[in-house]
């Protein structure tokens, strides 16, 4: 017999910068064709950080939306069991009661022009989960909305694997995006989660040098393991240079930045060689200005956005479920809801001590 679901629930709320808040919030009671979730662990992810610390980017300006709405819930990197959904809604996604599900972070209208192209990642609402229109999963339960897309997820995998879902497959679409040959020298910049998804998912396209950069060599280390063949610390090293001796002096093919630092993008643009191709997928804190002369005259540049991670994730949970990935050495910080805090500044910790951070309500 199933668990009687509560009536209130624990939950992280958005109050402002640096201004979240433990509180009691009544369980989401689901409509027709929504499922109602038990949370089983919510990553930490960098724009969770930047939007803690209020970058503008998520509190609004005159330019762009707000996306981290005030009284909201965060977490959008989550996996959880469905304990309540009316049959109709459990039969159209082929779910039971018990089953484990991922949820991708936006929640598309399916009513917009993008939508209706089938580029539903780009939505005009742009409704996420944990930023804008639906609350997120730093709580015990969260509602799963009718318009959500959700893939089943094998429930041997330890909860805080299961999350990595998200990230992995948002990398899984760079990696896409950078259309990878088989004679490609792949160079990643960062080798935080984002950079290693990247990473493993590069190593999957077999190009002929995949080479992770990042500042610190534990990183790195942890980079070989899921797949660069080559790891260069900018600390130590010039990475354009060694980047150019590895490649007869012509530069990489492909670029796939993954820091979210101003500087890991004129890099990018030295580092390429020419007809070469860029891919951002970083969340920057402040505008980066470049020298826009190489993209154009100097080198003929593809330059590549990567948003979300649309088509990727059932990809992504089979290499996850496959557990060839060092899963331990990068999920390595785990706590209760009400250590949120702890998590979120170990996340913005400046030495490194951690990789991917995830909150369990259950460990409380």
């Amino acid at each position: 017999m199933a668990a009687a679901i509560p009536k209130t629930m624990h939950a992280v709320v958005v109050h402002g910068p640096e201004d979240y808040r433990l509180e009691e919030r009544p369980v989401p009671v689901p409509g027709d064709g929504d499922l109602l979730i038990r949370v089983d662990a919510v990553g930490i992810c960098a724009s969770d950080l930047k939007c803690y610390h209020g970058a503008a980017k998520f509190w609004g300006d005159e330019h762009r939306p707000a996306w981290a709405e005030r009284d909201r819930i965060p977490g959008h990197e989550f996996v959880g069991t469905v304990v309540a959904g009316d049959p109709a809604a459990l039969e159209r996604r082929g779910l039971a009661e018990g089953d484990r599900i991922a949820c991708e972070q936006i929640v598309p209208c399916w009513e917009c022009r993008y939508c209706l192209d089938g580029a539903y990642w780009m939505c005009a609402v742009h409704d996420m989960f944990g930023f804008k229109g639906w609350d997120g999963a730093m709580a015990e339960y969260v509602l799963v909305p009718r318009q959500a897309l959700t893939h089943p997820v094998s429930r041997e995998l330890p909860p805080q694997v299961a999350a990595f879902a998200e990230p992995l497959s948002c990398a899984f679409h760079a990696v896409e995006r950078a259309e990878i040959r088989f004679d490609d020298t792949v160079v990643v910049a960062g080798a935080g989660p984002i950079g290693l998804s990247a990473i493993a998912g590069a190593r999957q396209k077999n190009p002929l040098q995949l080479i992770a950069l990042d500042v610190l060599d534990e990183k790195l280390e942890l980079a070989k393991k899921v797949g660069a063949d080559i790891a260069i610390n900018i600390t130590t090293d010039d990475a354009v240079a060694r980047v150019k001796e590895l490649t007869g002096g012509d530069g990489a093919d492909v670029y796939i930045e993954a820091t979210g630092h101003p500087s890991a993008v004129p890099q990018g643009l030295d580092l390429l060689r020419k007809l070469g191709r860029f891919v951002e997928y970083s969340v920057f804190k402040d505008p980066v200005t470049v020298d826009w002369s190489i993209i154009s005259d100097d080198k003929e540049l593809d330059i590549r956005g990567a948003h979300l991670g649309p088509h990727t994730w059932p990809a992504a949970i089979k290499l996850l479920e496959a557990q060839t990935l060092p899963m331990d050495e990068i999920c390595t910080h785990q706590f209760p809801l009400e250590r949120f805090q702890e998590a979120l500044d170990l996340v913005g910790d400046s030495a490194g001590r951690s990789v991917k951070v995830s909150l369990i309500p259950s460990l409380s």
